[in-house]
Formats: structure tokens, C-alpha cells, sequence
């Protein structure tokens, strides 16, 4: 019987719950709380800038082509995919510059260039790292994670030890290497998983095989393309998208879930809510007595970082640039105990720039660079203009010496974007861009629970509940919710 369904919220997550749960026949809406889609992978347009607001890194190509591939199309129906070579460009502390070389036999030899039988303990490094790929992304995270015993399954639980789910990831990393530039390149992923790299289990390794092995890639025209692509597959299954409609509560009548729209001042009945807005804002605020957590439970929980993000436009080419940047020119150790440990304003931050028209010219006018800047930040700190504009001093000044070029005066169109506007725009709690933290303690079964305690058709999909944060997390998410509601309907 075809049931009404709602989904809150259209990130990715939301988007790729909305398709399956259509192409099984149900009636599926989408509200959306912004003007615009794709939720922290929404763009925006200025002075003749293409901006994407959020994601900017194409990792794990295969779990975008498997998405496509249940709906009938392929990765390049929508947009052609780059991969990047190099990879990207790492600015050291010692004043030195090292492009990450795309293809693994240079890798290999510019690992043995910085230590001495590097490139053999790569070798085996790349190996466990595979096996966790392949057993992480087409087992682990495909999991509800409802129960305990799921991961009984004899593949995964052989394989606990292979896993290295119960060592620490920096533990892990000094087994192979010593010297500190690889230490620091291997790390730099789980910066943004939400804990010190010594707290991260070993796990996640599987991160520098989808970097190191499976590549950085770039679609042509901006990351956005993936919405887009997303949008398009949920039309095509029949789903309705309808934008400026936030969600402001909940009824149960009978047992169906009435939301309110706020901004069309109406109510909505459907068989079935799926919310893939913050979990914690419609655990807390919109559910109240049909909530899953406290709110000791929310305080409780280690967050991923948030973000300082700034969107320049520069009417001149930058050189010494490359599409992806990271500057580790400052003390990596130091950064992550001011995100974890003592949380505040970094002494001197480490900080990423995404540079999108060395490699595609439609996001930028001719002869000028699209640049996006990011700073990795403790959630629920402090955020004023007067801290954004320290900050935005303190990183020009960095990228005007790295690169030897003059940007400041060149900065034709400028925003900058914090705490407050990833609580205004997404409800984030504590203004977190990448949702929970990925600590041993909260991973799989251990996250926010998919489906409601107390309420049998209602349920959450997103970077709060399982598998976790990123894009490809989030697809598998929606599949995953999607896959629970069908049973619960079946039933």
C-alpha cells in the first residue's frame, strides 16, 4: 500500500532516503527549511563566483557510483569527473612544499625520498587499510547499527582484529613511519573526524586508502553537481521538493505524525517522518515528549569540529596554488588540543584553502580565482565579526608569504561564515559543521539511534545517526533509513 511520507530536510542524506523510499512506490515529500537545496552542500553565486558552501573534497567514487547505479544512471550522466594530479599541496613548518603525488608509484618513491623503507611499509600500511575499506564501506556502515547483534556477521566479526577497531589511530601510524611530514599527512583526515588522532580508532586508516589509493577527484561545473544529480534522481522517482518550509513541531494523531510548517502555517499528516534535519534540534525542540535523548545525553556527547569558512573572489590569478591546500605550517599537535582538549580560538591555526578555478574556469570570471578558506574549530565557541576579521588577517597573512603573492588587495568579493551560521541555517548543535565525533564510544551502534523509541514511524537519517559525517556516509545513510522504513511498513 503506497504510504505518504515526509523527509526533513534536503542534504544529501535526505535526498538519497527521499529516492529509494519512492522508487518502492510511496508518495514522498521533501521540505526544505532554506531558499535553496542541498543543505551544507548548497552553493551560492556572486560577482560572477560559483561558490560551493560546504564539501569540496570527491572522495570514495565508488559509493557515489553505486548510488547512481541503483537509480539506472552513472556518475557522467551528470557530470564529468576529474581526478586531481596532484592530489593536493602541503605547506610544512619548515618552509617547504610537497605536491601529493595522484599516481602510487611516485607516491611510493617520494615516501622513501622522506624515510628509508617507507615505501614497503606503505605497501603493507595500504593493504589493512584495503581490507577496512572494503569491509567498512560495503558491510559496516550498511549496518542500522539498532542492535548489538548485528555485527555478528562472521566476515566483520573475523575480522574485528584485522579492523583495528580497539587501537588507536595514532598508535597505528607510528607501527609503520617515524618521520613527521607522513605522520602529519596520514593524520590530517581525522582532524575532521572529531577527536586527537590518539582518541580515533585505527579504523579509520581506511581514509587514507580511499586518499591515497582510490584518489581525489573533482566534477566539473563544482561540488554541487552532486545536488543536482541527487535532485534530479528524486524528481525522476516522483518526489516533491519543496523549499522555505521549516518544520516547527510535531503532533501524534492517531498515530500519525502531523508536522507543522512554520513558514506555510500548515500541518502535514503522513504515514511515516523521516528527519534529516539536526538530530538533536528535532530530538530536543520539535519531538519534546516523544524525544529519544535527554538533554544531558546531548551535553554529553563529543562533537566534530565546526569551521570558520571564508568565500573570496580575486580579480587576478594566484600562483603557488593548487586546487586543494592544506597549510600545516603551523603546530598540527597544538591545533587539534585547542579543537579536543581545550576548546578555543586557535593560537595558530592550521587551515585548508580549496582553490576550484585552477581546475574548472565556470566558477570564476576569466583571469580570477575562486578561493574558499577553511579553519577547523572547537564547536560551540565564541563568534563575532571582530574574531572572524582576527582570523581572516591572521590566515592572509600566511597565504600571502606562503604563495609570495598579494591577495588582501586584490579580494573583490568577500564572505565569511562561523558558528552562528551553521546554527541559523541548519540548527547545528553547538554550531558543528561535521556532526558527532567519531571516537570509539561513538561509532556504530554506540551513535544516535536511526529510529524513534517511542514513535514506530518515525525516524532520522543524516550525519548524527549512522554511519556519520561526510558525503559519502550520508548517502549510505539515506539507504540504510530507507531500507528501515520499508521493513516497518512491510510489517
Amino acid at each position: 500500500m503506497k504510504k505518504k511520507i515526509t523527509v526533513i530536510g534536503s542534504g544529501v542524506a535526505g535526498l538519497s532516503c527521499a529516492s529509494f523510499l519512492a522508487k518502492a512506490g510511496h508518495e514522498v515529500t521533501v521540505l526544505e527549511k532554506n531558499d535553496t537545496i542541498g543543505g551544507r552542500a548548497r552553493k551560492f553565486q556572486a560577482e560572477g563566483f560559483m561558490f560551493d558552501m560546504g564539501p569540496s573534497w570527491y572522495w570514495m567514487p565508488d559509493v557515489f557510483e553505486r548510488f547512481y547505479n541503483q537509480f539506472g544512471h552513472k556518475a557522467s550522466d551528470f557530470y564529468e569527473l576529474k581526478r586531481l594530479s596532484p592530489s593536493y599541496r602541503v605547506f610544512w613548518q619548515d618552509n617547504t612544499q610537497d605536491d601529493v603525488p595522484s599516481d602510487l608509484t611516485e607516491f611510493k618513491a617520494w615516501f622513501e625520498k622522506m624515510e628509508a623503507g617507507s615505501s614497503i611499509k606503505l605497501d603493507k600500511f595500504l593493504k589493512e587499510a584495503a581490507y577496512k575499506y572494503d569491509v567498512g564501506i560495503n558491510d559496516l556502515v550498511h549496518k542500522p547499527s539498532l542492535k548489538l547483534t548485528e555485527f555478528a556477521d562472521i566476515r566483520i566479526a573475523t575480522g574485528a582484529f584485522k579492523m583495528h577497531l580497539f587501537s588507536s589511530f595514532s598508535k597505528y601510524i607510528r607501527k609503520y613511519f617515524k618521520h613527521p611530514k607522513i605522520i602529519e599527512l596520514l593524520e590530517f583526515p581525522v582532524l575532521f573526524l572529531g577527536a586527537m588522532p590518539k582518541d580515533t580508532p585505527a579504523l579509520y586508516s581506511l581514509m587514507n586508502y580511499a586518499d591515497i589509493e582510490l584518489g581525489t577527484w573533482y566534477p566539473m561545473g563544482g561540488m554541487h553537481k552532486i545536488i543536482e544529480a541527487f535532485e534530479k534522481i528524486a524528481v525522476e522517482q516522483g518526489v516533491k521538493i519543496i523549499t522555505e518550509q521549516e518544520v516547527s513541531g510535531f503532533d501524534i494523531e492517531n498515530g500519525t505524525v502531523i508536522n507543522t510548517n512554520t513558514l506555510a502555517g500548515q500541518k502535514m499528516a503522513n504515514d511515516f517522518v523521516i528527519s534529516g534535519a539536526d538530530y538533536e534540534h528535532t530530538d530536543q525542540l520539535l519531538l519534546k515528549g516523544n524525544s529519544n535523548y535527554t538533554k544531558q545525553y546531548w551535553d554529553s556527547r563529543l562533537m566534530a569540529p565546526s569551521s570558520l569558512l571564508f568565500y573570496l573572489g580575486v580579480n587576478k590569478k594566484v600562483d603557488n596554488l593548487l586546487h586543494h591546500n592544506l597549510f600545516f605550517d603551523a603546530d598540527f599537535h597544538q591545533h587539534a588540543i585547542e579543537i579536543y582538549k581545550q576548546p578555543q580560538w586557535p593560537s595558530k591555526p592550521l587551515f585548508y584553502v580549496c582553490c576550484p578555478s585552477k581546475t574548472d574556469e565556470s566558477v570564476a570570471p576569466e583571469g580570477m580565482e575562486n578561493i574558499f578558506l577553511l579553519v577547523p574549530l572547537a564547536p560551540d565557541l565564541e563568534d563575532t565579526e571582530e574574531l572572524r576579521e582576527k582570523y581572516y588577517d591572521i590566515i592572509l597573512d600566511r597565504l600571502e608569504e606562503k604563495t609570495s603573492s598579494k591577495i588582501r588587495e586584490h579580494v573583490i568579493y568577500k564572505r565569511s561564515y562561523c558558528l552562528s551560521d551553521f546554527k541559523n541555517d541548519y540548527h547545528a548543535y553547538k554550531g558543528n559543521a561535521y556532526g558527532l565525533a567519531n571516537t570509539l564510544r561513538q561509532t556504530a551502534f554506540l551513535k544516535p539511534k536511526l529510529k524513534n523509541k517511542k514513535l514506530k514511524n518515525m525516524f532520522y537519517t543524516g550525519q548524527l545517526t549512522t554511519p556519520g559525517p561526510g558525503v559519502p556516509p550520508s548517502i549510505i545513510s539515506g539507504e540504510v533509513v530507507a531500507k528501515e522504513v520499508l521493513k516497518a511498513i512491510a510489517d
